[in-house]
Order: structure tokens, then sequence, then C-alpha cells
């Protein structure tokens, strides 16, 4: 089965795929997924021609699991800058084998430190590693160095940008789908003959009944020769938004839309040139809701896995299936003018291009159907935010802004969403200050957790009651009070206390006692060494730090252990002395 769900068909017998390299070995044609073909002339690049034929080769090799010319394109790029690099050397060899690890140094350090031509290096050293003489040695190395990640440079809208570039959106698709839908009504009643004959009405009912059918208004010869709109005065002009707009989006009101959509759905730009007519059923148990079966596209997903579904219902004014119908209504015409000229055609975002008769160059996107176009390119994008005033495109900020808003993946990986989108966001790491603070402070006072809390002395000191691991300034000021007064705290604990006081007396059986836990690390579970003794092991051993105890005295305590101190740690470790 195909994608779309429909059985494949088998090519004709004696069908066989051309190769990608011509017989020659200097042209090589790239296939997109639509079956369109573009010719890469190799004899244009500025080497010689042994490196011309082996660059041929290994473009052409990688081609055969490409399914766009955008791809080949920028491979085609990249080479034609490593051509140049290669001619302008001194002794520029004359095929890939004569390459030097210091030229490939050269080239790298001219690239390496901007995003563009970090991209760069990926795609021409992807292309040189095809060639089986570079597949060792110090060139093979030098190709092998790891080139840096881009450092994203797109950040998301502040939300007063947003709501400008959201309100404009706004504005311009709903006064487009309100004077489509005002049309429309008046349309179906002139087809169902509720308008008078030769009213005004009536008159505009006619003709968009022709603009229906044809895109386009009907023209009356002038006898020079010109054509002019049939009842311009009725309609109250000649402009689009008086004649073929009445019906059809223009191609700038379908960038709006996708702009909504995107602030919406965080899709790609790249999604609305193939995304099909959503499918619909009524929501379940509901009457008044529907719910839409989105269909999307995302080709860097890998080969099977370009498709996902997504579920969108529309219950009301704010609910996000509320978009979907719109724009459903707001490309009705559209739709169903390309169906009408080419069945089979179901793409969603439709428009009327300002030039019926139009050249389609970019054969990656999908191709017109008479006076329709299909998609939103990045070029509309440019213009779209030109006419705002709005600066470059805004579908990249837009994604990013709704994907860390939502906080989740959308369309992408959880690595992608981390590394791409949070991380290097700058709005992220505003909003994220007091989440960072107060991490900062919990790790704090889990580090003063399992610190020892006491103090160090040089000798006992008179009044102070001695425990198995200390001695005790005042158990009745106890952070652990017993429900009957003084301490309750596990003799352990003792380390943790202000009240504790440690002195060279001490310390033989606390060595012993950290080498007694220590021993435990072998004999018990982590987990249940993690719950019962391990923070008790990082107060020793932070008793014996430098600035504490210090590791020779601690070292030097373990040869005055007396048995007395290894009953009471014995004691200790079993939990049989009670505080």
């Amino acid at each position: 089965m195909s994608g779309r769900g429909r059985r494949a068909v088998l090519p004709p017998s004696g069908h066989r795929v051309e190769p990608p390299l011509a017989l020659e070995g200097l042209v090589v044609t790239v296939t997109n997924k639509a079956g369109f073909t573009k010719e890469f002339d190799f004899t244009a690049l500025s080497v010689a021609e042994p490196m011309q034929r082996s660059l041929a080769a290994s473009f052409a090799a990688r081609s055969r699991g490409w399914t766009s010319h955008t791809t080949a394109r920028t491979c085609w790029t990249g080479l034609e800058m490593f051509a140049k690099f290669v001619a302008d050397l001194g002794s520029p060899p004359d095929d890939l084998d004569g390459l030097s690890t210091s030229d490939l140094q050269s080239w790298r350090d001219r690239h390496v430190d901007t995003n563009s031509g970090k991209t760069t290096l990926r795609v021409v050293r992807g292309l040189l590693q095809g060639d089986a003489r570079l597949a060792d040695g110090p060139v093979a190395e030098e190709l092998a160095r790891r080139i840096p990640r881009p450092v994203p440079s797109k950040q998301s809208y502040e939300e007063s940008e947003r709501d400008r570039v959201v309100l404009t959106a706004q504005r311009q698709f709903r006064s487009a789908w309100l004077r489509i839908g005002e049309n429309t009504q008046l349309l179906n009643r002139w087809r169902a003959g509720d308008i008078a004959e030769g009213s005004r009405d009536w008159k505009i009912g006619m003709v968009l009944d022709h603009i229906a059918r044809t895109g386009d208004a009907p023209r009356t010869a002038l006898p020079g020769g010109l054509k002019q709109v049939t009842h311009h005065r009725a309609l109250g002009g000649t402009g689009l938004e008086k004649t073929w707009g009445r019906l059809f989006l223009t191609r700038m009101e379908l960038t709006a839309l996708a702009v909504l959509l995107t602030d919406r759905f965080a899709w790609n730009l790249s999604v609305y040139d193939r995304m099909p007519v959503p499918t619909r059923s009524p929501s379940a148990g509901e009457t008044a809701s529907v719910t839409y079966q989105v269909r999307v596209e995302k080709r860097r997903a890998g080969d099977g896995q370009w498709f996902s579904t997504e579920n969108v219902t529309d219950s009301g004014a704010d609910s996000p299936g509320r978009l979907i119908t719109q724009a459903l209504e707001a490309t009705a015409h559209s739709r169903r003018l390309a169906n009408l000229l080419k069945p089979g055609s179901d793409l969603l975002m439709a428009a009327r291009a300002y030039h019926a008769e139009q050249k389609h160059v970019d054969l990656d996107r999908p191709a017109p159907v008479g006076p329709v176009s299909f998609g939103v390119s990045y070029a509309m994008a440019k213009q779209w935010a030109k006419n705002n005033g709005l600066g470059g495109s805004p579908f990249g900020r837009v994604r990013r802004t709704t994907v860390t808003n939502e906080g989740r993946p959308l369309q992408h990986t959880q690595g992608t969403h981390e590394s791409i989108y949070v991380l290097p966001d700058k709005r992220v790491q505003r909003a994220s200050r007091h989440v960072f603070a107060d991490g900062a402070r919990e790790a704090l006072e889990q580090a003063r957790a399992v610190a020892f809390g006491g103090k160090i002395a040089d000798e006992p000191a008179p009044g102070h009651q001695e425990t198995a691991t200390a001695d005790c300034e005042d158990e009745e000021t106890s952070p652990w009070p017993a429900p009957a007064g003084g301490c309750g705290a596990d003799f352990l604990l003792c380390l943790a206390c202000p009240n504790a006081h440690v002195h060279p007396g001490h310390h033989p059986r606390l060595a012993h006692l950290h080498q007694q836990i220590l021993s435990l690390l072998s004999a018990t579970d982590e987990r249940t060494f993690r719950k019962r003794w391990n923070d008790h092991l990082l107060r020793l051993e932070d008793l014996r730090d430098d600035t504490k105890v210090g590791p020779a005295a601690w070292a030097a305590a373990l040869a005055r252990v007396s048995d007395a101190d290894r009953t009471v740690v014995r004691l200790l470790l079993k939990e049989d002395l009670a505080p």
C-alpha cells in the first residue's frame, strides 16, 4: 500500500530506473519524490576534470537516498564553494587523492566558525568520505574530526512580539474568511434561485458563479482589444477583493492562515505544501463538536516515519479545531476548482495565484493547478513579513515560541526539544532563573545535610555529655527532640547536630567507623546502602577533610583504635545501640 492508503501500482513491463550519473560521468540527475528531475553539470566546477568526475561519482552515490531537489542544491552549493577553494590553492591537485591534510585543515578553518560554514563542512565531508581513496590515512583522520553543532540563532518571541505577529495574521485572515463567507452565502442563494433576476445581487451572484468555475471574473472585450471586468460597477470595482478575491484567498492571506496554524500547532512551514484536506467525524458522545484528523508530513524524520496524524476537535470558538474549520471554509472554492481541473487534488492550503499562468519553478513543491497554487513558500513568508513590517519570516520564531510555551516536544524528539528549543532560548533561560535558584538552594541544603554539623575541639569540655560518636553540648536543644524530652536522634546523627563537639579522643572511633561503613559498600545492595548509610559516610568524609581533622591525623588515628571503639562501632552498625 502507498503512504496515502491506495494500492501501489506496478511499473510497466520493461521499466528500469535510469542511473543518476550519465555515461560520460560528468552530469548527475536527481529525481525528487514527485518524480521531477534536475541535472547537475560537474563541468561547471572550477577544478580539473579528474576531480570533477570523482565528485560527480560521490554526488551520484549519495543522491540515491535524496527525495528533494533542495537537498541536492544544498550539496551542490557546498561543492561549488569547495571547488573554488581548491582552485585557489597554490598548487591545485588534479584529483581528490591529491588533497593534503593541510589543505583540509585550511578548508575547515575557513568555515568552522559560522553556522552556515559548519553545514558546508558536513555536506562536503560526506561527499569526500564517499571516495574510497580518502577512507584511511591522515586525510581520512582530518575528515573524521568532529564538526561542532551549529549554535541555534533563532529565539522565541517575547510576549509583545508574538502578540503583534499573531494579531496581524488574525486581522488579515479573519477579514478574508468573512469576505469569502459572505460571498459564498450570496452565491448559494443565487444558485438556489432566491435572488430577484436583474437585481444587483443577482448580477454579483452570476459573476460569483463564473469565478467559482473558472477562478476569474467574466470579462468583456472592448473595441480597442482590452478586456474589462463584466458588471464591474455592480461589483464595486475591479480590484482582486471585488473580483476573484470574493471566493479565493490571496497567497498573502494563505500565509497569514499558516502563521496562525503554526502559532496554534507548532507545525513547520514545509508541512503546509503537502497537507491533505483533514478528514472529519463527529466527536464521541458529542453532537455539536467535530474532530478532524490532520495528517502532518515531516520528511526529516526519515523514510517510513514521515507521516503522523493529529486529532483536533472543534468544540467552540476558542477550541483548536475552530481554526481548522475556518481554514476549510476559506479554501473551499480554491480546492473545489483545483479538483475540477485536476481530479484527485486534495491539498488543504490552496490559494488563488495573482497570475493565472505561472511557471512551476520549485519542483519540490506541488505544481499549481490552473490559477490555484498550494502551500506557503519561504519567499511568501518573507514577503508577508515585509508587507506587515515584521522583519524576516516569522515561522521559525512562532514555532519556537509555541514549543517553549507548551514545554514539550511537538513533531520532534525529546533530545531536539531540549538541545535546540529549550536550552539555547533566552526567554526560557530568564523564566527559569527562579527554578535554577531554587535548585541551587536545595542543593546547598542537601550538601549541608551530609556535612559535619558540629564543632572541632582540641580537648573535652567540662559539662559536655559523651555519646557514641561525639560529645553533646546540650541535648535539650536537639534538632530531633524526643517526645518525653531530650534528644531522640540516632547516635550517628550526632555528627549532623550543631551541639556536637569532636576532639582527638573521638578520632580513632570515627576513623574505624568510616572504615567499617566503607566495607558495607560491597556487602549491601546500592539502594539499601544509599538509604541507610550514605549520608553518614559523607559526613565522616567531610570530617576527615583538610579543613577539619585532616587525612594524616585520620590515618594515624586508626592505629589507636581500642577494643571499646570496635565494640561501639559494631553496635552502631547493627543498630543495637539505642540513643
